[in-house]
């Protein structure tokens, strides 16, 4: 048995693999689960915090408390130095951070009857885009934050070049491979070769021609899906009676997962109510009112992900958003997600680009497209990727356990 294991911290959701021979590499982290959310909730009413699906259950049945989600998206920024108000108490966002890694680590742990003191953990081509500085920062305060709750030996590994040792597990020849990891806060890119022999070295840097990545993934696709279609429900686009467009800032906060809360305090509280004296739409922001009134806005974004996910499927989809008042069933048009997405998918197509030339490779060399991430079922960011590659033939991995496999994989070779 290995004796490290490996970790993906993921914006959305997060993995723990661990090599056994004859057990499934993924370990449970919840009711039997290989995934966990990355969420926590605060229970105000029970004074407890809960994590993953237990934690979003709590907060949609409606107790009274704060929810914290895509925290990996505070790493690297100014923000990751800050606090939030739990309980009546400060929280800096480090100790959050280190809450939810630790219980990470402690479920690992049950489910494998064993403690890890050692660690590979998953990182994106870059935390903080064009700031190698701001990048490093993120790894260290990663490290830290591990360090904190009891890991003893860390390693880190590109996130793609994960996702490719666990596509090498599976093929029985060599191939050029393009892996795509499309997670919920970045899109990152790895141009790989694998084969069953090459996967028997303890060094591969040889094999892998090119890394890029840009800090786009799916919370941005929900951001912008919901400023599109679903914030202008709440007055986003909406003008006062003087004829000024009512302030974005409202609307961006509560399109975005780590700013959600911030639409919750007394001074947005206090400007948003002098706005609704003056608002031509009153209805709208009359709604937008009720909503941070009832600290609806984790519940929105949940929905407006629901939706995003259906689009996949479907070119029109029914969204029913019961708990605004008055309530709405809108129609999400995937044409309009499209539309909306749009200078997002040109941003990865350019990445994707930069990496063949970074890489000297030709499109009509690649042999393979291998899909991971559980944000890359996006359709039009998945056709627009394949299309590049056009000869390549298009793999669909396990969108949320690829990386946690292939970073077990990577834990043996590096210790052991």
């Amino acid at each position: 048995m290995a004796i490290a294991c490996g970790v993906d911290f993921g914006t959305s959701n997060s993995t723990v693999g661990w090599v056994r021979p004859g057990h499934p590499v993924m370990l449970g982290l919840e009711e039997g689960k290989t995934t966990l959310p990355s969420v926590v909730f605060f229970n105000a009413e029970d004074e407890e915090v809960t994590f993953g699906r237990a934690a979003l259950a709590e907060y949609l049945a409606g107790y009274e408390g704060r929810l914290m989600r895509s925290m990996k998206s505070l790493l690297g920024t100014s923000l990751i130095d800050g606090q939030t108000e739990v309980g009546g108490r400060a929280l800096p966002f480090r100790a959050l951070l280190a809450q939810f890694i630790g219980e990470v680590k402690r479920r690992a742990e049950q489910s494998a009857g064993r403690q890890f003191t050692s660690a590979v953990f998953g990182r994106p081509v870059h935390f903080i885009d064009d700031s190698k500085e701001n990048d490093q920062l993120a790894e260290d305060t990663l490290a830290e934050v591990a360090r904190s709750v009891g890991f003893k030996d860390i390693a880190f590994q590109f996130e793609p070049i994960a996702a490719a040792f666990d596509y090498e597990s599976q093929i029985d020849r060599e191939e050029l491979v393009l892996i795509a990891d499309i997670g919920g806060g970045t899109s990152d890119f790895s141009l790989v070769r694998l084969s069953p022999e090459r996967a028997k070295k303890a060094e591969r840097r040889d094999d892998i021609l090119a890394n890029g990545g840009v800090h786009i993934g799916g919370t941005d696709f929900d951001k912008y899906l919901s400023l599109s279609s679903v914030m202008p429900l709440l007055g986003y686009g909406s003008r006062l009676r003087n004829n000024s467009e009512v302030p974005s800032s409202y609307f961006f906060n509560l399109a975005t997962w780590h700013t959600i809360n911030q639409a919750y305090t007394k001074k947005m509280w206090t400007q948003l109510s002098d706005l609704l004296r003056d608002a031509a739409e009153q209805e709208k922001l009359g709604r937008l009112q009720k909503l941070i009134d009832q600290r609806a806005g984790h519940w929105l974004a949940m929905k407006v992900e629901e939706g995003k996910i259906a689009l996949s499927d479907a070119a029109k989809v029914q969204l029913s958003l019961e708990r605004l008042s008055p309530a709405v069933t809108l129609e999400l048009d995937r044409a309009q997600f499209d539309d909306a997405i749009g200078h997002l998918v040109g941003s990865v197509e350019n990445t994707v680009l930069s990496l063949l030339r970074d890489a000297g490779v030709s499109p009509a060399d690649v042999d393979t497209v291998f899909f991971t991430g559980g944000s890359s079922g996006v359709r039009m960011l998945r056709e627009r990727i394949g299309a590049l590659v056009p000869s390549a033939r298009k793999v669909e991995g396990d969108l949320f356990g690829s990386i946690g496999a292939g970073l077990a994989l990577d834990a043996v070779r590096k210790f052991g």
